[in-house]
């Protein structure tokens, strides 16, 4: 198997997920600074890594599978990470309304390929621009939150409470657009996951004839 710039990029972004989580939890000032720059550095390399593979025509199924899996950990560590570092109902809300979406739309794209349909669930306008607002706010809130200094009023963090407050608001629409981009990937399969249904009960409906 062949490893193309494209993949060596996602590889990274893999790689990078132990040097967030290790950043995050180091007992210094600048660690909030540090695990911002960790994740808009895989952010870069997303864009990246699909920039190349487009202009120089660089595709592969490994890579094909790989990217979006890496994006997935990414997030997914990273709101966890915020989670921890300032556990309200709320970030916890949202935060798992975003996992638990990805989670459900890659069920729904492993079973759709089964079905020989991927194509019918295929990134939309409103999933790219709920993917730009959820990078915006995890580096907003993964700059201002520091597990070992809290922020607090009179902050020494550069705009620190500013960019918070920024963050928790697009993680906030980045979730209501998760959901309305996650009935959209269900709706566009539905007919294609009924039309299995009704084929397997047929086959159910022969079979028990044949034995009965």
């Amino acid at each position: 198997m062949k490893l193309t710039i494209p993949t060596w990029l996602t590889l990274l972004r893999i790689v990078l997920i132990p040097v967030l989580v290790m950043v995050f939890y180091l007992p210094y000032k600048w660690t909030n600074f540090a695990s911002a720059a960790v994740f808009i550095l895989a952010a870069v390399t997303d864009w990246l890594d699909g920039w190349i593979a487009r202009r120089y025509h660089q595709y592969s199924a490994f890579g094909a599978f790989l990217d979006p899996v890496a994006d997935k950990l990414m997030v997914a560590v990273a709101l966890f990470l915020i989670v921890q570092g300032h556990p309200t109902p709320w970030m916890a809300f949202w935060a798992s309304v975003i996992v638990g979406r990805e989670i459900a739309v890659s069920a729904l794209r492993e079973w759709m390929a089964e079905l020989g349909q991927r194509a019918t669930v295929k990134v939309a306008t409103i999933g790219k621009i709920k993917t730009v607002a959820q990078m915006v706010a995890v580096s907003c809130l993964l700059y201002s939150i520091n597990p070992k200094y809290p922020l607090h009023p009179g902050t020494d963090i550069w705009l620190g409470e500013w960019i918070f407050h920024l963050g928790d608001w697009l993680l906030a629409i980045a979730a209501v657009l998760t959901l309305l981009s996650g009935v959209q990937y269900l709706h566009a399969a539905w007919p294609a996951l009924r039309d299995d249904e009704k084929a397997a009960a047929t086959r159910a409906s022969e079979e028990k004839r044949k034995h009965g």
